[in-house]
């Protein structure tokens, strides 16, 4: 039995349900892969808890569920704890950060704590997109001075594997055209709108489903899309993106005239992310709403769903849809990024 040390940086949606996931595969993990998970360290807004015999999943999960702190943890909790002093009393073998995105703050604490637990030779898996967005070059550079794996497919389009599809299966083909839906509440939002709900009702009820972020801009003016366009673009088509190169337009100019207009012609809208390769062997990056065909892969989306497709010139055309009802898929990526580190691919 190998036993994984583990820090969890950020205990939202996220990170909570990871320790629920974690509980829940206990036995699967130790009789299938021989892997026992440990729970060192744990940090969120409020304070942190560390035990090098490990803390308890379930008991953080329900401390989270019960809307308090890992810093309440009995007997090993301490209020006003950071996260990056966490990480520098803590040994592990690796570091889950699932800290909110946070670009507007340099996607802190997230990339400063990568940074630190990169250079201390930990293992890295996130959801978080922010510090992909803004260092990623930087950071996969760092990994691999210190021989070890920076792992993020949980950081575009929810569970949908979009990044592992783009790297692994289809190596060896020139990517030709990137189109994604990777930001699931603006298509949710439309077809709200659609059905007759106004923007105010629609976004409040995005709200209750807990799809839409705190700040709504981030979502609505496509910034969400592009930042997951630009890891996408970095990771699967080796094309050095930053954010500033995505032409951006969000869905806030939409109405339901111009919704029910496209469904009439047999279309839907989607808030669509493009990459399109150019004759020098560049791409141009674009985030638009955009009237897609009943048969094309990502115009037969539900209000849950998001989706990717590759046009390659070897594969043909590759596409991949999830439905995602609850945030338990996108939790789940960072377990998925934890057994590619540590088991063998033939397992």
């Amino acid at each position: 039995m190998q036993t994984i040390r583990i820090v969890l940086i950020g205990l939202g949606n996220l990170g909570r349900r990871f320790c629920e996931i974690v509980v829940d595969k206990d036995p699967l993990l130790r009789e299938r892969y021989g892997l026992a998970l440990r729970l060192v360290g744990a940090a969120d807004s409020r304070g942190a808890a560390c035990d090098p015999n490990g803390l308890d999943w379930a008991e953080v999960a329900r401390l989270k569920r019960a809307g308090q702190s890992v810093a309440d943890y009995a007997g090993r909790g301490q209020p006003g704890w950071e996260a990056l002093a966490l990480l520098a009393g803590c040994e592990a073998d690796v570091l889950l950060e699932a800290s909110p995105v946070n670009l507007a703050q340099g996607a802190e604490p997230g990339l400063s704590c990568i940074r630190t637990a990169l250079t201390r030779g930990m293992h890295i898996v996130t959801p978080n997109k922010g510090p992909l967005v803004l260092a990623y070059q930087e950071l996969h550079a760092l990994a691999a001075e210190h021989g070890v794996r920076l792992l993020f497919d949980g950081t575009v389009a929810g569970g949908l594997p979009a990044i592992n599809l783009g790297q692994r299966d289809l190596r060896g083909a020139i990517i030709h055209r990137l189109e994604a839906v990777p930001n699931l509440v603006t298509g949710f939002i439309l077809d709200e709108m659609l059905q007759g709900r106004s923007w105010d009702e629609t976004l409040e009820l995005a709200r209750a489903e807990g799809v839409l972020e705190a700040d709504a801009a981030w979502d609505l003016e496509g910034w969400d899309a592009a930042a997951k366009l630009v890891i996408l673009a970095n990771a699967t088509l080796n094309h050095p993106a930053r954010l500033e190169d995505v032409q951006r337009t969000g869905i806030l100019a939409l109405d339901a005239a111009d919704l029910r207009a496209a469904r009439e012609r047999g279309y839907r809208y989607r808030l669509l992310a493009q990459a399109e390769r150019q004759p020098d062997g560049s791409y141009t990056l674009s985030v638009a709403p955009t009237p897609l065909p009943a048969e094309h892969p990502l115009g037969r989306l539900g209000s849950k769903q998001v989706g990717v497709v590759y046009t390659t010139d070897i594969y043909g055309t590759v596409s991949a849809i999830i439905d995602e009802p609850d945030p338990i898929p996108s939790a789940a990526t960072m377990l998925r990024d934890l057994l590619d580190v540590f088991v063998m691919r033939t397992a």
